[in-house]
């Protein structure tokens, strides 16, 4: 959903994007992205930003839930100076005012940001290496899932947890986990970045040099609620109303098992790949009608809701990056926003003509993009229910891989580990990844509840299919594509249902 600028921006290094910003500002580049927040008041506390009020509100109905805590962790292989590590996550919090703030409600009721003016971070060491080395592998994963599901307060802090485990005297996990309230998916490689940086520079006894933060996320936070204020929002609303209408449907996919009233899911989880081919036929005809392969994904993943749900008002959620400013790039917060894409989708028109207005509704929804979520639920009213999120409930998000290696620091070498989200935000999301190969990886997060592993097995092979048609023949028909399989057919001829009707059921 972001442009190619904003992604190649994002895979710069912190020294890349200072001397991008020193170029830009001698330029006397006029954009919007400018120098256009200013430092706020520090004489009075900042109120939150609108998508971090959202957050509060949501924690005080729900206080123990981890669905919005995110998580990363780090393979450390080598001989570590625990002591440089420790010392650059402290200059890490001591840079970013969003690693020391806590929230509370001021005598008004509105959410306040309470910023330390220091912090030391205290980073538990847990040993395994009295361990049988067989159990170890296992008891750092159990462990990881422990502290990824240890609560947060808000009101107390810290809202950054990072836990050190010993697998063996050269075998590290660096656990990362922060409450979504500061932070977002961006941040966590400006974390890790930072955080190599420091213990770079430790570690070599040389002087740290990234360069000062030009603003804070509060400041942010401030500008942001003055800005829209101030006539904005009324006119990013008015395009959201037009956009979106009066009614809003609730798309309910058919599940497995009953919905329960409250909507509190585990997360479970499916991958596939598009493969090379079929990625380089889409954005061929992504090309031909002037679209992006993100939208031509888009337009596949709403025609698949519609054969599934039978509906034509397709509203998919899509998060976005919102760090459009350039004084924002580099600062730990939560910036992401998310945006509701509606496709109305005639089951006799051509798949072309899905993908022509997946094309407008991503286009229109991209010069829209700041207003926040919160504010277009508040002022749009839908119809409430704790089982189902308000305006959209499936979510989808590209993204293209970030083809930047782990730099090693001294000594160590760096690796991935992959921490699994135990929570689902909601019943279905997708998302898929560029690949330096060509392909795209797909993963489906689903609720565990709601939903077999062999179903959502299915809908990927489903997808798979409508984007092969998609690619191949976009004169075709929605709704006569025949998306199931033989076997799929074998098994419903033993069941005795008629597949055509099935298969092409509105």
């Amino acid at each position: 959903m972001n442009s190619d600028l904003v992604q190649r921006r994002a895979r710069l290094t912190p020294e890349q994007r200072n001397r991008l910003a020193q170029r830009l500002s001698g330029s006397g580049a006029t954009t919007r992205a400018a120098s256009a927040i200013p430092r706020r008041n520090s004489s009075t506390l900042p109120l939150v930003s609108y998508a971090q009020q959202r957050h509060w509100f949501l924690w005080q109905l729900e206080p123990l839930s981890t669905a919005y805590h995110l998580s990363g962790a780090l393979s450390l292989t080598g001989r570590l100076d625990i002591e440089a590590l420790r010392s650059s996550f402290d200059a890490l919090v001591m840079r970013h005012e969003s690693l020391r703030t806590v929230f509370r409600a001021n005598d008004q009721g509105m959410a306040e940001q309470i910023i330390a003016a220091e912090q030391k971070l205290d980073i538990p060491l847990v040993d395994l290496c009295g361990l049988p080395a067989t159990q170890r592998t296992v008891c750092a994963h159990e462990e990881v899932k422990r502290i990824n599901a240890t609560p947060f307060d808000l009101t107390q802090g810290p809202l950054l947890r990072v836990v050190l485990i010993k697998i063996a005297p050269e075998e590290h996990l660096l656990v990362v986990v922060m409450h979504h309230i500061i932070t977002d998916d961006w941040s966590k490689r400006i974390i890790i970045d930072e955080f190599a940086t420091h213990y770079r520079a430790c570690v070599q006894g040389q002087a740290l040099s990234l360069p000062a933060l030009p603003i804070q996320y509060a400041d942010y936070a401030v500008w942001q609620r003055n800005w829209l204020e101030a006539g904005e929002k009324d006119r990013q609303l008015a395009y959201w109303r037009a956009q979106l209408g009066d009614d809003h449907p609730v798309l309910q996919l058919p599940t497995d098992h009953p919905r329960p009233s409250t909507a509190s899911y585990r997360a479970a989880r499916f991958s596939f790949v598009l493969p090379a081919p079929l990625v380089a036929g889409l954005q061929r005809q992504a090309q031909r009608q002037g679209a992006t392969l993100f939208m031509a994904l888009l337009a596949g993943f709403q025609a698949l809701l519609q054969r599934y749900t039978g509906l034509d008002d397709i509203r998919v959620g899509v998060p976005i990056a919102n760090r459009h400013r350039i004084e924002v790039e580099s600062i730990i917060g939560f910036f992401v926003n998310t945006q509701v894409l509606r496709n109305r989708i005639d089951s006799r028109a051509p798949l072309k003509v899905l993908l022509d207005q997946a094309r407008e509704a991503a286009l229109g929804a991209q010069t829209h993009q700041d207003l926040p979520f919160e504010q277009l639920v508040e002022a749009l009213q839908p119809e409430r229910n704790l089982n189902q999120n308000p305006l959209f409930q499936v979510m989808y998000n590209h993204l293209r891989e970030d083809h930047r290696p782990l730099e090693n620091l001294p000594g160590i070498t760096l690796g991935g580990y992959e921490v699994d989200e135990q929570t689902a935000q909601f019943e279905l999301t997708l998302d898929t990844t560029e690949r330096p190969d060509g392909q795209v990886g797909a993963l489906f997060s689903y609720a565990a509840e709601l939903f077999e592993a062999a179903t959502i097995e299915r809908l990927g092979a489903h997808y798979l299919h409508l984007l092969q048609q998609l690619a191949e023949h976009p004169e075709r028909i929605l709704g006569d594509i025949d998306i199931l399989s033989g076997e799929e057919k074998a098994q419903l001829k033993a069941w005795g249902v008629n597949e055509q009707r099935y298969a092409n059921a509105e």
